[in-house]
C-alpha cells in the first residue's frame, strides 16, 4: 500500500458541523504537498420502506447547490450515540415514523478525496407514526415513492445526491438476495 506521510497538520476552521484542516504530507517519492481535509463526524443514512413498498424520501433545500433535493433520510451520530438509536431519532425527526425493525446494510465514505465523513447505511421497516420535532427539520417534506420507480428517479437525475444513490442501489441489490 502506498501511503502519504503526514508531516504537519493545522486546524484552520472549526464550525458547528465541520472542521477544516490543512495537512502537509510527503508523497511516496519524497515530494511535499498539502491536503485540505474536511473533518465531519459519522452519519447514518436510512432506507425506510413502508408496508405498501414505498420508499420514504425527504425533499429539502440544500444551500451549497442552491436547489431542493430528493434524498434518503440521514443525519449525524451524536457523541456516544448508538447508530441504531440515531436511525430511530433521525427517521422520527425527518419523516415522523419510528421503525420497528432496523438492519445494517453496510456503509461508505461520502467524499473520501477531501472529507472524513462515513455513512452507516440501514434499512428501516415496520414503521409506525411517531413524530419527533427538531429545530432544523421544519422545511423537510416527506415524499413516498413506490420502490418500482427508484431506478428511474436515479437515472433521470431526480435523485442526484451520492448518499441516496449509493444507499438505494445497495438496497436494490440487497433485495435481490431476499
Amino acid at each position: 500500500m502506498v501511503e502519504e506521510k503526514t508531516l504537519s497538520s493545522q486546524l484552520i476552521y472549526e464550525g458547528r458541523a465541520v472542521k477544516l484542516r490543512v495537512d502537509t504530507v510527503q508523497m511516496p517519492g519524497g515530494r511535499e504537498t498539502t491536503r485540505e481535509i474536511v473533518e465531519h463526524g459519522d452519519c447514518v443514512a436510512i432506507i425506510a420502506i413502508d408496508t405498501d413498498d414505498n420508499v420514504l424520501l425527504v425533499s429539502q433545500f440544500r444551500k451549497p447547490v442552491e436547489k431542493e433535493l430528493l434524498e434518503i433520510p440521514a443525519g449525524g451520530i451524536e457523541p456516544s450515540e448508538d447508530p441504531v438509536d440515531c436511525v430511530c431519532r433521525e427517521l422520527r425527526e425527518e419523516t415522523g415514523y419510528l421503525p420497528g425493525k432496523v438492519e445494517r446494510l453496510g456503509g461508505f465514505y461520502s467524499t473520501p478525496g477531501y472529507c472524513t465523513e462515513y455513512l452507516h447505511l440501514y434499512l428501516a421497516t415496520d414503521l409506525t407514526p411517531s413524530p419527533l420535532q427538531a429545530e432544523d427539520t421544519e422545511n423537510i417534506r416527506l415524499v413516498r415513492v413506490p420502490l418500482s420507480q427508484i431506478s428511474r428517479l436515479i437515472t433521470s437525475d431526480s435523485i442526484c445526491d451520492a448518499k441516496s444513490i449509493a444507499g438505494l442501489f445497495t438496497f436494490l441489490e440487497y433485495q435481490k438476495g431476499h
